[in-house]
C-alpha cells in the first residue's frame, strides 16, 4: 500500500462515527412508523394529528440538509456536528418524555433539525478523510448505514414497541448517542470557523429555502389526507412553496453570496447522478413506506410482525457491503448502477403478485431482491456523482445528494400513497359493478337463500362479502403500486447508461 493510500486512526473514527450519525438520523425517519398507533394512543391524538409526528420530523430534516455547508464554513465542521450530535441525543431522550402531543411535535422538529447535519456531513467526511482509493468503501459503508436505518427502523420500532413500550424507541439511543460524542470530540481536529459570515449571509435566500422546502414537504405529506387541491390549506402552501423556491434558485445561482453551490447540477455526471439519486429516493422511501402498511392494512400483521418481516431487507445489505469496492474495481460504475436498478425493479415486479395469501411468499422475496439492488446504486451512482470535484465542493456536493434524495423520498412516499387510494376506489368500482345480490354465488352465502335486510345472519354475510371487496381492492390497489415502482426503476436502468465512467 502506497503512503498516499494509507488512512490513519483518527480519518477511520471520523468517518465511522460520522455513518454512525447518519445511521442514527436515518433510522428516526422511520423509526415511529411501527409504532405510530401506540403513540398516538398514549398521547391521545388521533390519526390525522398522530401523523405530524414523522412529518414535524422530515420537514426540519430536508429544510436543514443544505444549510450544512454553510453552517460547517461558518462553524467549522467539528463544532457542527458535536452540537448536531448532542441536540439530536437531548431531543431523542426528550421524546420519550413528551408529556402531550404539541410538546412530541415540537421535540421531533428540533430532532430532525439536529439529526440532519448528520446525514450529509457523513458523506463529506468520506470525501475528505479518505483517498481517492478507498472511496468506494466509504460509499460501501455510507450506503450500508443508510440502507439498514430503513429497515431497521420500522423493525427495531416494532419490536421495542411490542415488548416494552414506544418510549424505548427513544431512550435507546442514549448509549449510542454518548459513543458519537465521543468519536467527534476525539477524531475531528478543532478548526477556526468564519463568525464573519454571520454578517454577510444571504438571510433572504436562507429563509426562502426554508419556507420553500418546508412548505413543499408539508404538502407532500398532508395532500393525501386533506384531497390535495382540493382543499385550500394545500393550495396555500404550494403557492408558498414555488415561490419560495423561485427565490431561493434565483439567490443562489445570481445572489452575490450563495450558501449552497447549485452550479455543481450543472455539471453533467453530478447532474445525471443527482436526478437518479432523487428517483431512487422515491422508489426506496416509497416502498419502505409501502410494505409495512400493506403487511398492516391487508395482512393484519401487528408492529412486532411487521419488524420481523423487515430483516431480511437489511441483513442482505449488510452481507453486500464489504464486497462492493471489490466489485468497483471490477466492473464498470454505471454498469453497477444499471443492474442495481435492474434488480430492483426485479423485486418490484416479483412485489406485484399479490393474492390474499401473499405476505411471507411474496413480500418477503419482492424485499430481499429489492435490497440486493439497493447498495450497488448507492455506493456506485455516489462515486460517479463526486468524481471529479474538487474537495473544496464536497460541503454542497454532499448536501444536495442528500436533500435531492430525501425530497425524492418525500415525492415517491406520496405519489405511492394517493396511487394506492386511487385505485383501491377504481378496483372497487369495477368488482362492485360485476356483483350483485341476485348473483348465484352470493346467494348460495345467504341462510334461505333469498335475502332478509332484518336477518342478522345475512347482515353478517353481506358485511363479510364488503370486507372481502376492500380486501381485493386492496391488494389489486398494491399491485398496481409495485408495478408502476418497476416501471420507473427500468427507466433508470436504462438511463444510467448516460453515465460517465469518467467526468468531465
Amino acid at each position: 500500500m502506497s503512503t498516499e493510500d494509507k488512512v490513519s486512526l483518527r480519518a477511520w473514527v471520523a468517518v465511522i462515527g460520522g455513518l454512525f450519525g447518519c445511521f442514527m438520523a436515518g433510522m428516526n425517519v422511520h423509526v415511529t412508523s411501527a409504532a405510530l398507533p401506540e403513540i398516538e394512543g398514549a398521547l391521545g391524538a388521533t390519526f390525522e394529528e398522530g401523523s405530524w409526528i414523522s412529518t414535524a420530523y422530515l420537514v426540519a430534516e430536508i429544510t436543514m440538509i443544505p444549510l450544512t455547508a454553510w453552517l460547517v464554513q461558518v462553524f467549522s465542521l467539528r463544532r457542527v456536528m458535536l452540537v448536531g450530535s448532542l441536540v439530536f441525543l437531548i431531543s431523542s431522550v426528550s421524546c420519550a418524555l413528551a408529556p402531550n402531543l404539541q410538546a412530541m411535535i415540537a421535540i421531533r422538529v428540533i430532532q430532525g433539525a439536529s439529526g440532519a447535519v448528520l446525514i450529509p456531513l457523513s458523506m463529506q467526511l468520506i470525501i475528505t478523510e479518505l483517498p481517492p482509493s478507498k472511496i468506494a468503501l466509504g460509499m460501501a459503508l455510507f450506503s450500508l448505514s443508510n440502507s439498514v436505518a430503513q429497515a431497521a427502523g420500522p423493525s427495531i420500532g416494532g419490536w421495542l414497541t411490542d415488548a416494552y413500550s414506544w418510549r424505548w424507541i427513544f431512550l435507546l439511543q442514549l448509549l449510542p448517542g454518548v459513543a458519537l460524542l465521543a468519536a467527534v470530540a476525539w477524531s475531528i481536529p478543532a478548526q477556526a470557523g468564519d463568525r464573519a459570515q454571520l454578517r454577510g449571509a444571504d438571510w433572504l435566500g436562507i429563509a426562502a429555502m426554508a419556507l420553500g422546502l418546508g412548505a413543499l414537504q408539508i404538502v407532500l405529506e398532508e395532500g393525501g389526507r386533506e384531497d390535495w387541491f382540493d382543499s385550500a390549506f394545500i393550495v396555500t402552501f404550494s403557492v408558498i412553496a414555488v415561490v419560495a423556491l423561485a427565490l431561493f434558485v434565483q439567490r443562489q445561482l445570481w445572489g452575490a453570496r450563495p450558501f449552497i453551490n447549485l452550479r455543481l447540477l450543472a455539471s453533467y455526471n453530478f447532474g445525471v447522478a443527482s436526478l437518479a439519486m432523487a428517483v431512487f429516493g422515491a422508489a426506496t422511501f416509497g416502498l419502505v413506506f409501502l410494505v409495512p402498511n400493506y403487511l398492516s392494512q391487508v395482512q393484519g400483521y401487528n408492529a412486532r410482525e411487521i419488524g420481523i418481516s423487515l430483516i431480511a431487507y437489511g441483513m442482505v445489505q449488510l452481507l453486500l457491503a464489504p464486497l462492493l469496492p471489490r466489485l468497483m474495481r471490477w466492473l464498470n460504475a454505471k454498469v453497477l448502477v444499471a443492474s442495481g436498478f435492474a434488480i430492483m425493479a426485479l423485486g418490484c415486479w416479483l412485489g406485484a403478485h399479490l393474492s390474499a395469501d401473499a405476505a411471507k411468499n411474496v413480500i418477503i422475496p419482492s424485499t430481499v431482491v429489492r435490497g440486493l439492488g439497493q447498495p450497488l446504486i448507492m455506493v456506485a451512482l455516489s462515486v460517479l456523482a463526486v468524481k471529479g470535484l474538487d474537495k473544496a465542493q464536497a460541503g454542497s456536493a454532499s448536501a444536495l445528494i442528500s436533500m435531492l434524495r430525501n425530497l425524492g423520498g418525500a415525492v415517491g412516499t406520496a405519489l405511492l400513497t394517493q396511487l394506492v387510494s386511487l385505485r383501491e376506489r377504481f378496483h372497487g368500482q369495477r368488482i362492485n359493478e360485476s356483483l350483485t345480490l341476485f348473483d348465484a354465488p352470493v346467494q348460495q352465502r345467504l341462510p334461505g337463500g333469498v335475502l332478509d335486510a332484518q336477518a342478522p345472519a345475512h347482515l353478517q354475510v353481506l358485511a363479510q362479502l364488503d370486507q372481502t371487496v376492500h380486501q381485493q381492492a386492496y391488494l389489486m390497489a398494491y399491485s398496481d403500486a409495485f408495478y408502476v415502482s418497476c416501471v420507473a426503476l427500468t427507466v433508470c436502468a436504462l438511463a444510467s447508461l448516460l453515465l460517465r465512467q469518467h467526468a468531465r
